[in-house]
């Protein structure tokens, strides 16, 4: 089975690993958020006339081209994790590197990768897996189904851990035909290790993305747990005991339901999409010390912590090369684009959805930076006006903070959160932007670096090569 049709393109690691390569590769990314992979099924949904669709056919249309990518139930137990290693690898041009990436997926993390010419390794991919006849609404009868394929995965694969997640408020359409397999390796793979020993020389520095927010789970087998809901517009605390929201959203879909039957909760772990599994660390460890590396832990509490960081970052950078840093691009989820953000000379600042707690840190950042002459906004159209979507309205607010241009970019606001056709929109707004600056070369890493270390929304740890191996668990300045 190969890799390219095993892995969802419409995940946010894989969104992240395309861009972040073409990048590398001196490219944009012409379809933000997907990969060729996915033109074929995806097709309908990305044409302008899919906007005009009646509303239950554009739904359909939008939560098919997600069925046509997924893994049939019979297969899960043939994937291998080496064969997926490989895949992430090969995106990558061969050249050397000062420092590269390995661990949680960032938005904001990608565009510090961008700028310094430097290379990401995701720890989380997402297995799409096909399976028919459970209700959107009943996540216990969704482990019930798939509990034997999961454990079929990790039987075959010791080096992974299942995360498998089901989320009903913000994937609403995507599982109502497919679960949520989303595989962390707690072991490093041989492709990692032999593409990061061609890429680092002695003396060069490891960082591992270390987010440490972590979700209710339940157990459901060895190196297998069940994640109920995801970081966005509902809390944790509605996926569990339900609420006003809950059931006034799960009454506007014509639920059967008035909260969510799941299975209870008997621990937590690492959040499935965001998280980082500490399980890798003790490899890293040993790779670093084996080749002379620095190892850095960079550590955060929520993923959107690191967006004010990389934007300032890129504010001091553009400002010491004389250019003006008052152009803002918002990104969301898988939207986003490192070439275009140089190339426009656009300070990014990443959001992890199209939430009001993504709002909310947005607007909370402009409350203290310096004005922004121009704010650009991209906004991820899930499908469903779930629990805590921002609305347009609210998102018009937050334009109106530019001091002159406050626009939305490749979003139809008629349509939205139904205008699937923003992801290939997005892209040719941003070319449009007409006043561009030269791509410049690598940010040093000694600049970075320092200025991530000295930054309170993170916590930096480093162990240099001479250095006995390990990390503490929680590392300091």
């Amino acid at each position: 089975m190969k890799p390219g049709r095993v892995v969802a393109s419409f995940d946010s690691a894989t969104g992240m690993l395309r861009a972040l390569s073409r990048f590398l590769h001196g490219r944009d990314v012409p379809l933000i958020g997907q990969g060729p992979a996915a033109a074929e099924p995806l097709a309908a949904a990305l044409s302008g006339a899919a906007n005009r669709l009646p509303r239950g056919l554009k739904e359909r249309a939008y939560a098919a081209s997600g069925w046509a990518e997924a893994v049939p139930l019979r297969q899960v137990g043939g994937i291998r994790s080496g064969a997926l290693a490989r895949w992430v690898t090969g995106h990558y041009p061969h050249r050397r590197s000062d420092v590269a990436f390995v661990g949680s997926a960032n938005g904001a993390m990608i565009h510090l990768c961008a700028a310094l010419g430097a290379p990401w390794l995701p720890q989380t991919l997402l297995i799409p897996v096909r399976r028919h006849g459970v209700h959107p609404d009943e996540p216990r009868e969704d482990l019930r189904r798939t509990r034997e394929a999961g454990q079929a995965l990790v039987t075959a694969n010791p080096d992974l851990v299942l995360h498998q997640m089901h989320d009903a408020n913000q994937d609403r359409l995507m599982i109502a035909g497919m679960s949520y397999f989303r595989v962390k390796w707690r072991r490093l793979p041989a492709a990692y290790r032999h593409y990061l020993e061609r890429t680092l020389a002695p003396g060069a520095t490891l960082v591992v993305v270390d987010c440490e927010l972590r979700w209710p789970v339940t157990r459901a087998g060895p190196r297998h747990v069940y994640q109920h809901g995801a970081p966005g517009g509902a809390t944790p605390e509605e996926y569990e005991d339900g609420g006003p929201r809950v059931a006034d959203y799960l009454r506007r879909y014509g639920s059967p339901h008035r909260r969510w039957d799941y299975p209870a909760a008997d621990g937590e772990s690492p959040e499935a999409e965001w998280g980082f599994e500490p399980g890798l660390l003790p490899d890293l460890r040993e790779l670093a010390a084996r080749n002379g590396w620095r190892l850095a832990r960079m550590s955060f509490a929520e993923p959107e912590h690191v967006s004010p960081v990389v934007a300032d970052l890129y504010r001091e950078w553009y400002r010491r090369r004389g250019l003006p840093a008052d152009r803002l691009l918002a990104e969301c989820f898988l939207l986003l684009e490192p070439w275009w953000t140089l190339r426009s000379g656009s300070v990014p600042y990443w959001m992890v959805f199209n939430t009001e707690p993504s709002r909310a840190s947005l607007t909370g950042y402009l409350d203290g930076a310096d004005p922004f002459e121009e704010i650009r906004l991209l906004l991820f159209s899930h499908g469903v006006e779930s629990v805590g979507l921002a609305t347009i309205g609210q998102w018009r607010e937050t334009l109106a903070r530019a001091g002159k241009v406050g626009v939305f970019t490749g979003v139809d606001t008629r349509a939205y959160p139904r205008d699937f056709a923003g992801l290939a929109r997005a892209h040719r707004e941003l070319a449009r932007i007409r006043a561009t600056v030269p791509m410049p070369l690598p940010m040093k890493w000694e600049t970075a670096e320092k200025f991530l270390a000295d930054r309170d929304e993170l916590r930096w740890g480093t162990e240099e090569p001479t250095a006995a191996p390990g990390l503490d668990g929680r590392p300091g300045r």
